[in-house]
């Protein structure tokens, strides 16, 4: 009975929260995207550097075609407008179903270990701990980058990301699950772990390979993209936390609560063996 309703919770914040998010970054982030699409094309030809300096495209640029791949069929993409946006949506949905599992998931936890907070302010305080763990933390060492922009190894990026998610996770937890006073200092100590590491950059100029001009455009959108971004996690979890809370306590609480206060079966009593 619970498993069926903690699917359907999560489906009904994820199709709520995954359009306010797609909304906002209708709204926030996509037009500096497209404004940094029109340089990307833009780039001036480098000249050759050894090969442990070159640097790598950023994931979200346009790879060039392998040369013996040459005539083949070109991978799909969603066309521009209705197309793109619906598929936006859609994976938007598919990551707001998977951030209310995670969040029902700890609501639960806190729950059986006797939580007192209401449903609401409860689920605002695990989705704050969600945006410090997959945006803030991260972005500290790995801010947001717009397309076009040089960037160090795709693998090397994403591992230094799951670190300082995990990190900042394993922080909260800490202040949130340990009694003791050096729980705190556990904490510092979590979220000091993936700068200790260091985020992986390159050295040279992300923008090197444009025009002085189109550098200072691209800077600039940069910029601005950091802050949309920020706006756009900020909104996500916010509204997860509220849609998670109402349907916490609608669906999830009280089936939650009757199962972990329901009294465990007496252990068997041994017979008395007359003598």
């Amino acid at each position: 009975m619970i498993f069926p309703r903690l699917i359907w919770s999560a489906l009904a914040a994820a199709l709520l929260v995954g359009t306010v998010q797609s909304g906002i970054q209708q709204w926030q982030a996509v037009p500096i995207v497209l404004a940094a699409e029109v340089y990307e094309g833009q780039r001036l030809e480098a000249p050759p550097a050894p090969a442990a300096a070159q640097a790598h495209v950023h994931a979200e640029s346009v790879a060039p075609e392998p040369a013996h791949a040459h005539g083949a069929a070109q991978e799909w993409t969603p066309a521009e407008g209705a197309e793109r946006m619906f598929w936006t949506w859609t994976a938007n949905a598919l990551h707001a179903f998977s951030m209310a599992l995670l969040v029902f998931a700890v609501m639960g936890v806190c729950l059986w270990r006797g939580a007192a907070q209401r449903s609401l302010p409860l689920a605002l305080l695990v989705a704050s701990a969600g945006w410090l763990s997959f945006h803030f933390w991260p972005s500290l060492g790995l801010p947001a980058e717009i397309p076009g922009m040089d960037a160090a190894r795709l693998g090397s990026r994403q591992g230094w990301w799951v670190l300082a998610a995990v990190s900042a996770g394993l922080a909260c937890a800490s202040v949130a699950g340990l009694r003791s006073p050096l729980r705190w200092a556990a904490a510092a100590a979590w979220l000091a772990l993936p700068f200790v590491v260091g985020a992986p950059h390159i050295t040279a100029d992300p923008l090197a390979g444009f025009s002085g001009n189109v550098q200072a455009q691209l800077r600039e959108l940069s910029m601005q993209f950091v802050w949309a971004t920020t706006w756009v996690s900020v909104s996500f979890w916010l509204a997860m936390g509220l849609v998670c809370g109402a349907a916490f306590q609608r669906w999830l609480r009280p089936v939650l609560q009757a199962a972990f206060e329901s009294p465990q079966p007496n252990a068997p009593v041994a017979k008395a063996v007359n003598p």
